[in-house]
């Protein structure tokens, strides 16, 4: 199953099309030379013939809670690496782990393990949501854990992640949000606006503050209305901002995810899972953080209040949804799924598009858009038939 024995001889993927920076190509070929994607092949090339197939590159998710029935937020090493496997298996090769509202000292606890796992490079760092986020749009946040965002208290958790701190998810409009904001954009982790319930003014303060990205758009914060843009008019309309979007036809309506391509265009567009242990796993009760929730035909609920809590979603589902459903083109949802997020994490010079010298993490998809091969760096996690035997 692996290739590790092909690794220090070159790998040709032909006849697929391939989708590049530039464009995509049809018949073209992907040379792959050990962990790396290769301008050119040596003479004993292995030729994997993939006609009729697509290439697209390994998927990148910015915002994942868990899968595979492990929890990123709560698990021991060995349950994160479970649930890393899983969105793997579903062509996510790059993840950043997301954590809930907990406890701060519980929190630092966290992201010292989560750091670990960063630095073997099993996981791209780690995302906080919570604990700074509005009561009022808690979604599945336990309430009486929430805090106004604080400076020092945000320090204390990037200075816990050993530099795997990426992104921390704020409501930028309660007190302290904006000199947090600050902060995060002087320490270079992401600032993202979310769980909120700003205003119009508030969200453009903020923005013009440092941040960056709006989490999972449209939900946990106030709708649009004609009189009170919100914060989603804000963000939607600030080439500043990319916006996180879950396409797994519970979170958005199709119109809503429409929207958003079409109003901010697909270079400020990241998909993301928002998964939580269910993901790839199956109906039952789980638990998020201290939280119980309920998954029942692949929905996930708060027990108690019916919330909807993260997602069961993975990248391929919501890869092949954009594309049959939402009817967008196949380049337009590479930008979202792949190079958009691994820009935004500072890691767009190894992973995200298909690029000699980069990573050779990619995604073999059939003419229906269903998962047939995932390679991170050079070894196949799940190998396409073409490649067996």
């Amino acid at each position: 199953m692996s290739g590790s024995a092909h690794v220090g001889r070159s790998t040709v993927l032909s006849g697929a099309s391939v989708v590049l920076p530039t464009g995509t190509v049809r018949g073209g070929r992907l040379i792959v030379e050990g962990e790396r994607i290769a301008g050119s092949a040596h003479e004993n090339a292995r030729v994997l013939d993939l006609s009729g197939h697509w290439i697209v590159p390994g998927f990148v998710d910015m915002h994942n809670h868990g899968g595979g029935g492990a929890s990123f937020t709560s698990g021991t090493a060995e349950e994160v690496l479970k649930g890393v496997r899983t969105h793997r298996e579903h062509g996510t090769t790059t993840v950043v782990a997301s954590t809930v509202t907990g406890d701060l000292d519980e929190l630092a606890r966290r992201a010292a393990l989560l750091a670990e796992l960063t630095q073997q490079g099993e996981i791209a760092g780690i995302h906080f949501e919570g604990p700074f986020i509005n009561p009022c749009r808690k979604g599945a946040h336990k309430e009486d854990l929430l805090r106004d965002p604080d400076p020092a208290e945000v320090r204390k958790l990037i200075d816990a992640a050993h530099g795997a701190a990426r992104m921390f998810t704020l409501a930028t409009e309660l007190p302290g949000g904006l000199d947090s904001v600050r902060l995060l954009a002087e320490h270079g982790v992401i600032a993202a606006i979310g769980h909120t319930d700003s205003t119009y003014d508030q969200t453009r303060e903020a923005i013009d503050a440092g941040a960056t990205v709006a989490t999972h758009l449209y939900n946990a914060m106030p709708g649009l209305e004609h009189r009170a843009p919100g914060p989603i008019a804000a963000l939607l309309e600030d080439e500043r901002v990319t916006v996180e979007l879950i396409n797994d036809g519970t979170h958005l309506h199709p119109a809503m995810l429409e929207l958003a391509f079409h109003h901010a265009g697909a270079h400020r567009v990241a998909l993301i899972t928002d998964a939580m242990d269910a993901a790839g796993f199956g109906d039952g009760i789980y638990h998020l953080g201290p939280l119980e929730v309920e998954v029942k035909q692949g929905v996930a609920r708060l027990v108690e209040g019916g919330s909807i809590a993260g997602s069961t979603l993975t990248l391929d589902t919501a890869f092949k949804r954009s594309v049959t459903i939402d009817r967008l083109p196949v380049e337009s949802v590479v930008q979202a799924i792949s190079a958009n997020p691994a820009r935004l994490i500072g890691l767009y010079d190894r992973v995200g598009s298909l690029e000699p010298g980069k990573d050779a993490d990619l995604v073999v998809l059939d003419a229906a858009f269903d998962v047939k091969g995932v390679m991170r760096r050079g070894e196949w996690i799940v190998e396409p038939l073409a490649a067996q035997g």
